[in-house]
């Protein structure tokens, strides 16, 4: 009978192998979450260029190469350019005071220039018609108002000076003289108003085109930032990936003969791998071999030809195809790796150790 002993040091190698097992399998986890945001990061941005307006591709030729701003730059534009758009708003509102000015100092304006006393002209009936109340006075005084609760664009304000007279139409009879002088009142705006409104929709154009330029060097920044971040991701792969190919290599250093059964066993796994997984164990084979052509139309592959060290490599190549094969989630095929490896190294270390005894 033959009992398996471990001496300390043996015990030792395995338990360090375990521990460079799951520092890897730990690098791995960080790694797959970071490609993760990467990978999310470019779909997002692909959905936003696919729903952007035609001639897009055009700009895109016009942005290749070009200088982008950094985030500190971007910010200060960002701040002139806001400043720079509320002066211009606000010489298009003083244009448009000029505007309400003259049509409050028509004759017929007075009816139009307080809130509309209802409790005092016993119209009851009056919000029930009107929704939203509104006259030229609280139009003045909002238009000058200094906290903050003001009109922010020249087109509310319209909109305001609109309903003051669209309210007066509503709740008056046509014929009436409110309704008329409302209806006069109106038609005289609207003359003035389509003299401003090529400038109000020039700024409006300004505005959308600085915008979408303000966002375009943002979304370069972003892309500038994630591409040097998919570097970094490269250079812990190709480092992660190092360090498999240096354990495994160990593992194989380690590993007992194949015997004749191993053997067949592995020329009959190989015979069952797809054309893609083939071509992965001809680059093993050729590895070691040089002179083997991998990409070559017909390949034969002499098993008994091949080094140990290929031998067991395309044995742990095999295994992990099938068990990937078989695997139901991700999680569970990097236990099955990582138990496979250091069983490998265990069951080796008892090999090496292996004393007969009666």
């Amino acid at each position: 009978m033959e009992t398996v002993t471990m001496s300390t040091p043996d015990i030792a190698e395995v338990d360090q192998f375990r521990c460079r097992v799951d520092e890897i399998f730990q690098k791995i986890d960080k790694l797959e979450k970071k490609v993760n945001e990467v990978e999310q990061f470019y779909l997002n941005a692909n959905k936003k260029k696919k729903s952007s307006s035609k001639g897009n591709s055009i700009r895109e030729e016009q942005d290749k190469g070009r200088h982008v701003p950094s985030i500190k730059k971007q910010q200060q534009d960002a701040s002139q350019r806001e400043s720079t758009a509320a002066k211009r708003m606000q010489e298009l509102m003083r244009q448009f005071g000029t505007i309400l000015r003259q049509i409050s100092q028509h004759k017929w304006a007075w009816p139009f220039m307080q809130p509309v006393d209802v409790k005092g002209l016993g119209l009851h009936d009056y919000y029930k018609v009107i929704e939203k109340p509104m006259d030229l006075g609280t139009i003045k005084n909002q238009m000058e108002a200094k906290d903050g609760n003001g009109y922010k664009n020249v087109r509310a304000i319209c909109a305001d000076v609109r309903l003051v007279f669209d309210n007066a139409m509503k709740y008056n009879e046509e014929g009436s003289d409110v309704h008329l002088m409302a209806k006069t009142l109106l038609e005289k705006f609207e003359e003035k108003w389509q003299l401003l409104l090529p400038k109000v929709t020039e700024e409006e154009k300004r505005r959308e085109e600085e915008e979408a330029e303000a966002q375009l060097n943002i979304q370069l920044v972003r892309e500038a930032s994630h591409a040097k971040r998919v570097q970094a991701i490269s250079n812990e792969l190709y480092e992660v990936d190092t360090h498999l190919e240096q354990l495994r290599e160990t593992v194989v250093q380690k590993c007992r003969k194949m015997s004749t059964k191993d053997k067949r066993n592995l020329g009959t796994a190989i015979a069952r791998l797809s054309t893609e997984d083939l071509n992965k164990a001809l680059e093993i084979i050729a590895q070691s071999n040089p002179g083997l052509q991998a990409m070559a139309e017909e390949v034969e592959i002499d098993i008994d030809a091949q080094s140990e060290s290929t031998l067991w490599r395309l044995n742990f190549f095999v295994k992990d195809v099938f068990e990937g094969c078989d695997k139901s989630t991700a999680g569970n095929n990097k236990k099955k790796r990582k138990k496979g490896i250091c069983d490998a190294i265990a069951q080796t270390v008892k090999k090496k150790s292996k004393k007969p005894s009666s």
